[in-house]
């Protein structure tokens, strides 16, 4: 039987995120059938992975340690096998700069950006904004600021914050209103990717925030919403190549916002979205026929072809 272990935690600022998408991927493992042990975990080193009893782990952990590369290079030094994208297309996804240049290069609209410099006051952009990490999920670090105010808040906050994260990095972009539409990729079992049906997120704040995310349950997923074939289209053709480009494998969840006039803009690229019971992929495959059980088991047996 072959056993996998499911990291959670990790150093991240997703840390309680992941335990609870590892609870629920191991569980999910355990339901299918599988020798399926947890390990939560900080930051392990080549030889705690080594010295581990596996043959294939999962790795559910979310940032920039567990889901940007730094994780993934570890498990290609021990030759492990292992869920989820390799090191080098982890790192690009996880940098929504670096993703966001990839879209660009294939034609998929995206939102004008810009770094953040916190000892400069000025806005690059006519507010409102959205201030964020250049690489952390989970919302973890977002800022709205529909006007001056909110943006010198937001300012102060990140000078203040910076001694508590000191690796972030924040970027800058216009803020749009709109629709929040996702789209699930997995491997079709063959080493190809499939789209899920898209995703339409309405959260009652009108804010896909932490709170949105995971603290409350008045946000409405909407599977296979009411789109103009053509939007539906192009979400998935967009979303397959940019995984394709960025060297996605096994799963990714692809974000995009958009406006009131039907203009849709690129958000960014997920390599290991979450498994928690509001968590979009699991919805989506569920969607398809695919419960949680099903779609854990199915990515294990994806990483055993590798």
């Amino acid at each position: 039987m072959t056993r996998v272990l499911v990291l959670g935690g990790g150093p991240d600022a997703e840390r309680e995120v992941s335990i609870a998408s590892a609870t629920g991927v191991h569980a999910g493992l355990v339901e299918a059938g599988l020798d399926a042990t947890l390990l939560i975990v900080d930051r392990p080193i080549s030889e705690d992975i080594r010295s581990w009893d596996h043959d294939v782990i999962f790795p559910v952990l979310h940032g920039r340690f567990g889901e940007g590369g730094a994780l993934q290079i570890l498990l290609e030094r021990a030759s492990t096998r292992f869920v989820g994208s390799g090191s080098r297309a982890s790192r690009l996804a996880m940098d929504k700069l670096a993703t966001k240049l990839e879209a660009a290069r294939l034609g998929i609209p995206t939102l004008s950006s810009s770094l953040l410099d916190p000892e400069d006051t000025q806005c690059p952009f006519e507010g409102p904004v959205v201030i964020k990490p250049v690489a952390d999920g989970s919302s973890c670090g977002l800022y709205l600021c529909p006007d001056e105010s909110s943006w010198a808040e937001a300012i102060t906050a990140i000078r203040a914050s910076r001694d508590q994260h000191p690796d972030r990095v924040s970027m800058i972009e216009p803020m749009v209103k709109g629709r929040e539409l996702t789209v699930g990729v997995i491997d079709d079992g063959n080493g190809s990717l499939r789209a899920f049906p898209i995703i339409d997120i309405a959260p009652a704040s009108g804010v896909y925030d932490y709170q949105a995310k995971y603290e409350r349950n008045d946000t409405v997923y909407t599977v296979s919403p009411d789109l103009a074939d053509e939007i539906e289209q192009k979400l998935t053709q967009w979303s397959l190549a940019l995984c394709g480009a960025l060297g996605i494998r096994h799963l990714a969840r692809v974000d995009f916002m958009m406006d009131t006039n039907g203009n849709v803009n690129l958000l960014e690229c997920n390599t290991m979205p979450g498994f928690t019971r509001t968590s979009l992929l699991p919805k989506a495959a569920a969607a398809s026929g695919m419960d949680m059980s099903t779609l854990c088991a199915h990515l294990v047996g994806c990483a055993q072809r590798e």
